[in-house]
């Protein structure tokens, strides 16, 4: 193994070293990430966060610049093999790592904006219909419970209304109002 790699020039060299331990670098990072080695979990956080966009477009990462000089190595180590000239391998080698870069980074971008924080909004209960569960007092006299659907999920909610008749368990009803401590005012549909 010596003897192959001390007759190589000092270009193929350096391109067999990167190549060798950068796949090795990428092989831990690949199979850190299927393990769960990699999550930064940092604990039971609950909370909201109204700007939250998301992770962004990130071009320089650590796992995008692996992925970078694993393919930069294999690339050069082609390129050389197919004959061509120091700079054209040099070329080629940083053109299709910059590709995987990209890949990489794009791929990471559109897979964060799957994500869904579940995190109810009440903003959102606004104009929506539901019915009710436990009767609702008459004028805010007594607090009771609707079911209805927010952020394509069914829910049981507290709720008052402003009507003069108490609203009786069944009865389809719409949200009019909510306050700052989270319950619903409905008013009855007929």
């Amino acid at each position: 193994m010596m003897e192959w790699f001390s007759e190589l020039t000092s270009f193929q060299q350096v391109y067999w070293g990167i190549a060798g331990i950068f796949t090795l670098i990428f092989v831990f990072v690949l199979i850190s990430s299927f393990v769960g080695a990699d999550t930064g979990d940092i604990g039971d956080i609950d909370t909201e966060i109204d700007a939250d966009t998301g992770a962004g477009f990130q071009f320089f990462t650590f796992k995008n610049m692996v992925a970078f000089f694993t393919i930069f190595g294999w690339s050069g180590i082609a390129s050389m093999d197919a004959g061509y000239s120091n700079t054209t391998t040099l070329f080629i080698s940083i053109i299709c790592g910059l590709v995987m870069m990209t890949i990489m980074a794009s791929l990471f971008y559109y897979i964060s904006k799957l994500t869904d924080s579940g995190t109810l909004k009440m903003k959102n209960a606004l104009n929506q219909i539901g019915e009710v569960y436990l009767t609702i007092g008459a004028n805010r006299s007594k607090m009771g419970k609707v079911h209805i659907k927010v952020q394509n999920s069914l829910r049981e909610l507290d709720a008052l209304t402003d009507n003069d008749s108490d609203l009786t368990q069944g009865m389809v009803v719409k949200v009019t109002e909510v306050t700052s401590n989270g319950i619903l005012i409905v008013e009855s549909q007929k």
